[in-house]
């Protein structure tokens, strides 16, 4: 654990924790906070690594607890797109030096800062000026850049809820779709990480001894959340998202 110091250990705790928060209490909104906080004292790959198991974890239970609730018609459509961002993924990351990789995961934290700021996607779907759900073109190009920026940071959420969202799906089904699409994209990475050379002996110790953060996260989200005003946990944990992601960009610029 030669990459971590006292204050690196804390954050890194604090990352798997919100990233359980999230996945429990608001859906994920915010799961793709955990890799540019931990990538600000670990190795980019590192990073990605160290949370890819802790990830498919979490997604057990949000699989289980929305069973055969899903859309498989979505599904058919958004996986395989999913899969093609993956390959894109995987190919920028074993193409490009680790500067500009921690630059492309800094540039997707701070454009998730803003979409949760200003509400981005909200004014996409109004600048379509249509009352007409997406199709499967549309399912396919948002489900491939949820793939790809899965593949460089686990922030693959906002890209595919664009999507999902355009369907106005019962809720249930929009939940249980969305867990489903990132089990599998999730548990689909493994193969990529490992031909890329990621899951190395501290890496997988790392993501050992960060694992039992995972349920306590979701068990936080679930109870004591609901206490703290969803506002309030937002906006806390969106200004720590781009603060990382802006302190990223310069350290890959520098």
């Amino acid at each position: 654990m030669e990459h971590l110091t006292l204050i690196g250990w804390i954050v890194t705790a604090i990352a798997v924790l919100l990233t359980g928060i999230s996945k429990s209490a608001f859906g994920g909104a915010l799961g793709g906070i955990g890799v540019p906080l931990m990538a600000l004292w670990l190795p980019p790959g590192m990073a990605v690594a160290v949370m890819l198991p802790i990830l498919c974890f979490m997604d057990m239970f949000g699989v289980r607890a929305y069973w055969q609730k899903w859309s498989l018609a979505d599904l058919r459509i958004i996986i395989p797109g999913g899969l093609v961002g993956i390959a894109l993924g995987t190919l920028a990351i074993g193409a490009l030096p680790d500067n500009a990789v921690k630059g492309c995961i800094g540039a997707i934290a701070v454009l998730f800062m803003f979409d949760r700021l200003l509400g981005l996607r909200d004014r996409l779907r109004a600048a379509k000026k249509t009352d007409g759900k997406p199709g499967a073109v549309a399912g396919g190009i948002w489900s491939a850049l949820s793939g790809l920026t899965s593949t460089l940071a686990h922030a693959g959420g906002p890209p595919i809820l664009v999507y999902l969202m355009g369907r106005r799906l019962p809720k249930e089904n929009f939940v249980a779709t969305s867990a489903v699409f990132f089990a599998v994209i999730n548990a689909a990475k493994i193969l990529p990480y490992l031909w890329l050379g990621l899951f190395k002996h501290e890496t997988l110790v790392l993501a050992a001894v960060l694992a039992p953060l995972a349920p306590l996260g979701v068990w936080l989200g679930l109870h004591v959340m609901r206490k703290v005003p969803e506002r309030a946990f937002f906006l806390s944990a969106t200004l720590m998202l781009g603060a990382s992601g802006i302190k990223l960009l310069w350290d890959a610029l520098a």
